[in-house]
């Protein structure tokens, strides 16, 4: 960034820097990205009411959503280190589109399969490159807060799938299932308006040299006015953390294990007590059960508006620490709410809040630590690992009643809260309006 800037001979402080109308078209096209992965993630819990199948079947139905998700992540994480963020969306929104179409008129289990895998696969491809791309594009004094409320985008999209499901079951399985691609492909067109008015990121550009690229898309986005007065943030945040001292650096193998052992606690944990205790459990409360724990998400999201303000560390840790106690507690009071759904729905809503926060915060976490040129890669690495460990744990975890599925969440809070620990005791902080040429170590 500062590159450009001082090859243009502009001087501009830091308090220069603003929000424009091309970082609210970024962040509406983030967001709306984030809602259509979580909807299409949660159909494949949906789905298992579609159909008839063996029990065996509906384990692969169940584990479909992340096996699909991570071959995406897989393949877009190095892509979008290769041909750039941007390409790469609308590569993953034509995905959609096919998906979509071919899912309304799906009357099989395996035609549902097959169009599911479709659109899972653009999923994670999408979800990747917006955790890549929000800290390469986001203006640096709002870069956590953007990232954070554009991952609460999940929830929206589990509370809008929720909500179509439980309104149109009545409906029969046909009516449910086309108002669900519906509403998919009205979300998708408003997406596709979105990313015309989004800007490839700059700095993705200037890592792989393509500067006179860079040029044309920062006079087409920004003008350079507002780019210089980015450059000149960011390199005051650099010298501000200089000035502040040595500055701490956190090895590979550290970043590699924290944010995997975070990132796989986050997605096992949510799941088994939100895709997995419903369908397998308690099938009638299945789409309650989402829309509880989403609806939960997306309210006790709007922390992230003073993501830029706290500690990164300190949010992972409680997180974590909340999470695993909570889970603990509706262990120990197991034989009280299977009695009382009231306190069933009251203990799903207080663990849901720290699960959220833990959320948020590994997400916005596993993004940032990396340099430019291989944010992509690395980002996709470690959700690929995270997610597939996820995947075992659903077969590990489809003879268990529910009190042994309770146990073994708690298992897999105590990973993440050792993650979160050993982040907080080795790592660096990557909150409190730290520019992201710091956070990522460069």
């Amino acid at each position: 960034m500062a590159t450009m800037a001082g090859a243009r001979g502009t001087t501009v402080t830091g308090s220069g820097e603003r929000w424009i109308a091309t970082d609210s078209w970024n962040f509406t096209s983030f967001v709306l990205g984030m809602v259509l992965e979580a909807y299409i993630f949660g159909m494949a819990s949906i789905a298992t009411t579609w159909v008839t199948m063996p029990t065996a079947l509906r384990s692969l139905l169940l584990s479909w959503a992340p096996i699909w998700l991570i071959i995406g992540i897989a393949v877009a994480g190095p892509l979008s280190d290769r041909i750039g963020r941007r390409t790469t969306f609308y590569l993953t929104m034509a995905l959609y589109g096919i998906g979509a179409v071919g899912l309304t008129f799906s009357g099989t289990y395996w035609l549902i399969l097959a169009f599911l895998a479709i659109m899972l696969f653009a999923a994670g491809g999408e979800m990747n490159t917006i955790m890549t791309a929000s800290h390469e594009v986001m203006p640096s004094r709002h870069r956590g807060k953007a990232m954070m409320l554009e991952i609460n985008g999940i929830n929206v999209g589990g509370l809008i799938l929720a909500a179509v499901s439980l309104l149109s079951a009545s409906h029969g399985v046909f009516f449910q299932r086309g108002m669900i691609a519906a509403t998919f492909l009205v979300v998708l067109l408003v997406l596709l308006a979105a990313r015309t008015r989004t800007p490839e990121s700059i700095r993705w550009l200037q890592s792989r040299g393509l500067d006179e690229r860079a040029r044309r898309e920062v006079d087409r986005f920004y003008g350079q006015g507002q780019w210089a007065a980015r450059a000149a943030a960011a390199a005051q945040a650099v010298r501000a953390a200089d000035a502040a001292g040595p500055r701490r650096q956190a090895s590979i193998s550290l970043r590699l294990f924290a944010t995997t052992a975070v990132a796989f606690a986050g997605t096992a944990g949510f799941g088994l007590m939100t895709y997995i205790l419903g369908p397998e459990h308690f099938p009638k409360l299945t789409a309650t059960i989402l829309l509880v724990a989403t609806l939960t998400g997306f309210v006790s999201g709007f922390f992230g508006f003073w993501a830029d303000r706290l500690s990164r560390r300190l949010l992972l840790l409680v997180g974590y620490l909340g999470s695993f106690l909570l889970t603990l507690v509706i262990l120990v009071t197991q034989g009280r709410w299977t009695a009382s759904l009231g306190l069933f729905w009251l203990l799903l809503v207080v663990l849901n809040v720290f699960v959220n926060i833990a959320y948020l915060t590994e997400d916005t976490l596993k993004g940032e630590v990396w340099p430019t040129r291989r944010r992509g890669t690395y980002t996709a690495a470690v959700r690929f690992i995270s997610i597939g460990l996820y995947i075992a744990t659903i077969y590990l975890t489809q003879h268990l009643d529910a009190a042994g599925l309770i146990r073994f969440s708690l298992l897999v809070w105590a990973v993440g809260l050792i993650g979160a620990v050993a982040w907080y005791i080795g790592g660096i902080e990557t909150g409190r309006r730290v520019g992201i040429d710091v956070a990522s170590g460069g």
